[in-house]
């Protein structure tokens, strides 16, 4: 395709593998405008994700590439933009605002917004074109004081592409995006692309011309800025001015490996920390006297990680809000990622609920604030269900590793405990009995008796207990040995921390009242799950306080294999439950909230249009849960404010635990309000009661949906709810008429 070389080019391809064509405006107007492409992203927005991936695309970093294969090396003509990706759903008319309003600081300072448009699920995209010598993360960083909203941190390369959206999800275009400057065009270009093709070729960073950042300079496609980032965080974080000297020097000798053992590229990568170019030269010849013997473990680590992240990164920011669980888990905080080490890709989430309520009781002095107003403290409960054999034990070798502090804390109190019981029962008659030392024991087993768990939260102090239970099946014939023993309402009311409390007239048994901190973990089988959790312990709500997690069916599969933990992995592990202790006081999480809420109105929605009490009723505290984890997230980052992994890894937490809760209660739930030949219904959308609907209906019409199983009394109430939410218009007194699909899709989307 001929075309006037000024104007610039954009690559539109089919889904992840099609080829990327050159086209001009014209076809990326014309695109925009096809009735199919809007149709499409309509229905992505309405549960059809895997449409996504069909999608065109576009490069917005990049002009054209050779022989139109998108890659770093093949990059003919790069551009100096970047696309900003703001996460958060439904603020895209506030972002172009703000940016209105400080257009002035932003033409100050070199920045110009190309284009401002809704992705297709509804976050925001920002394309600005940068000024000579600022770097992404200096633009970055202005983009978030300008809008008030932080953009995705991760840095982009120039063969970064992005789903292509209908013409009425733009918002505003510049013809600055088809007329770049001639500085943009031409020196930009050969910077940019003398970097990708030393990258591509070399595997070490090409140093920087005038303008550049360490957070341009790549290795494999990652920016040595990550990589280096990475290592902080494993070794402790950044060092502090008497150690910086040392630390500096470990760094670079485990960069040189991936440097070709250079030190004028040590240089441009390595960090200065207050460090003259004399001081950083002697630290960086010193590493480089020797030459390395490969990569070292820690190293290979950390590039394996964050390469695996990218790779399934997709073609957008926005695309990780449907991200599949293995690409999340790679992008975990410290503690949380090295629980996974070794552990396959099927088992990852059950280890991770299973660590979780343990990682919540060490940071028991934290406070939050939830969407609805109330604070809370980290409770957490989790059950990890699975049939004999299938590899339940994984989720043991990690919390082992977690609960290390508190077992050693234990020991020393249990021997103070057990000194005190042999001088007591060594005593003479007439010798005062020794006082009783009140310990604080946090681990306490699955089968303590109601009294030594009272005395045990009494000593505590509000700190949390937690328990690690090998078999549900244990608890369950503990718990049923009689009503004074059963300890289901302590665990329901450790949830929100509630009051319990026993009275006894006797000396021998403790008597008290207490607020419950107490989290804990269990594995069992699905028939101990049965067992312990009929319809009292499901209807009076202590199945939607607890997280489930199924371990994957291994009927006829071969022998999994699993990795080990390095000394180093465990270190981080401890130098995760160190943070979460550290961690106390009040935490505001003000983006978490909002996602948390989104989420659960979203939940409301999907429920109310299927009349689905179950899903109804499970996901207020599904959502709970979720933003606990979040919480829990948010504290390991280390981060003042929650980064958008935390709120990705929230509502995934939530989805999760919706999820397992309805597929291991529901149906027992179900019982006690729908027939059974309904029971599969709630679980497809396919089958959606509004849906079925006819456009014009009546009662009888809803009754012979739901064959009679709600009574006319809930099928007035579902009507006038679904009326007061805008679905349905009364046509007369005895029918009513759906909106036309335009109407409800405004009115979906305003509450998203």
């Amino acid at each position: 395709m001929e075309m006037n070389r000024k104007e610039t080019f954009t690559c539109i391809g089919r889904g992840h593998g099609a080829p990327c064509l050159p086209s001009g405006r014209e076809e990326w107007e014309q695109m925009r405008r096809q009735p199919w492409l809007g149709d499409m992203c309509r229905r992505i927005e309405q549960g059809e994700e895997k449409l996504k991936h069909r999608l065109p695309v576009w490069t917005p970093h990049c002009a054209e590439f050779k022989d139109n294969h998108r890659a770093i090396a093949d990059a003919v003509r790069p551009l100096h933009r970047l696309m900003l990706d703001f996460d958060e759903k439904g603020h895209t008319e506030e972002i172009l605002s703000q940016l209105k309003l400080k257009s002035e600081k932003l033409r100050v300072a070199g920045l110009e917004v190309l284009l401002v448009e809704e992705s297709v699920r509804r976050g925001t995209h920002v394309l600005v074109s940068l000024p000579g010598g600022m770097t992404a993360d200096e633009a970055q960083r202005l983009m978030a004081e300008a809008t008030g909203f932080s953009p995705d941190k991760a840095v982009k390369d120039v063969a970064r592409c992005i789903y292509m959206v209908p013409e009425d999800h733009t918002r505003y275009v510049s013809e600055g995006l088809w007329n770049p400057t001639e500085h943009t065009e031409h020196t930009e270009s050969t910077e940019h692309t003398e970097q990708a093709e030393h990258t591509e070729k070399q595997t070490t960073p090409q140093p920087p011309g005038e303008g550049q950042g360490e957070g341009l300079l790549l290795f494999r496609g990652i920016p040595y800025a990550d990589i280096i980032r990475e290592y902080w965080l494993r070794t402790g974080g950044e060092p502090q001015e008497g150690e910086r000297n040392v630390r500096l020097h470990k760094l670079a000798v485990n960069l040189r490996a991936i440097c070709d053992n250079r030190a004028d590229v040590l240089m441009q990568v390595m960090p200065r920390l207050g460090l003259s170019d004399t001081e950083l030269q002697s630290i960086v010849d010193s590493a480089t006297k020797e030459q390395p013997k490969g990569i070292s473990k820690m190293m290979a680590s950390i590039i394996n990680n964050l390469q695996f992240a990218i790779d399934n990164e997709g073609l957008s920011a926005e695309d990780t809000e449907s991200v599949d669980k293995d690409t999340l888990l790679s992008g975990l905080p410290v503690g949380l990622r090295e629980s996974l080490v070794g552990v396959p890709r099927e088992m990852q989430m059950p280890v991770l609920c299973g660590v979780l309520p343990l990682a919540a009781a060490y940071a028991d002095a934290v406070e939050v604030e939830y969407s609805d107003g109330q604070r809370h403290r980290l409770g957490l409960m989790s059950i990890i269900r699975g049939e004999q054999a299938s590899g339940k034990s994984v989720v043991k070798s990690a919390v082992d590793v977690w609960k290390r502090q508190f077992e050693e804390e234990d020991r020393q109190a249990r021997q103070r405990e057990d000194e005190w019981r042999e001088r007591r029962k060594g005593r003479k008659a007439n010798e005062k009995a020794p006082e009783d030392p009140r310990v604080l024991v946090r681990m306490v087993p699955v089968t303590v008796s109601c009294s030594t768990l009272l005395k045990r939260i009494k000593n505590a102090a509000g700190h949390c207990l937690y328990s690690f239970g090998e078999e549900l099946d244990t608890l369950r014939k503990t718990n049923g040995a009689g009503s004074w023993s059963s300890k289901y309402d302590i665990y329901r009311l450790s949830f929100d921390q509630g009051e319990w409390g026993q009275d006894y007239n006797s000396d021998t048994a403790e008597s008290g009242v207490v607020k419950v901190a107490y989290n804990w973990t269990m594995l069992g089988t699905d028939g101990a799950m049965r067992k312990c959790f009929r319809q009292d312990n499901i209807e009076n709500g202590l199945s939607s306080r607890i997280l489930v997690s199924e371990m994957p069916d291994s009927s006829f599969q071969k022998m999994p294999k699993y990795g080990h933990r390095s000394a180093e992995d465990e270190a981080r592990i401890q130098e995760a439950v160190t943070r979460l202790r550290s961690s106390s006081g009040f935490i505001d999480t003000p983006r978490l909230r909002e996602a948390i809420e989104r989420w659960v109105e979203e939940k409301r929605v999907e429920a109310a249009k299927d009349i689905d009490r179950v899903k109804d009723i499970y996901r207020k505290r599904a959502a709970v849960i979720g933003f606990r984890c979040g919480v829990v997230h948010h504290l390991l980052t280390g981060e003042t404010a929650e980064t958008a992994a935390t709120l990705r890894f929230a509502t995934l937490m939530a989805d999760y635990c919706l999820e397992g809760q309805i597929k291991a209660f529901g149906e027992a739930l179900e019982n006690e309000f729908v027939s059974a030949k309904e029971q599969c219904k709630r679980y497809s959308a396919n089958h959606s009661a509004f849906d079925q609907l006819p456009p014009v209906f009546t009662m009888d019409d809803l009754r012979a949906l739901k064959r009679c199983s709600c009574t006319d009394n809930s099928i007035r109430m579902v009507i006038s709810r679904w009326r007061r939410e805008g679905w349905i218009e009364k046509t007369s007194p005895h029918q009513w008429q759906k909106r036309n699909i335009a109407t409800l899709q405004h009115c979906n989307n305003k509450e998203f």
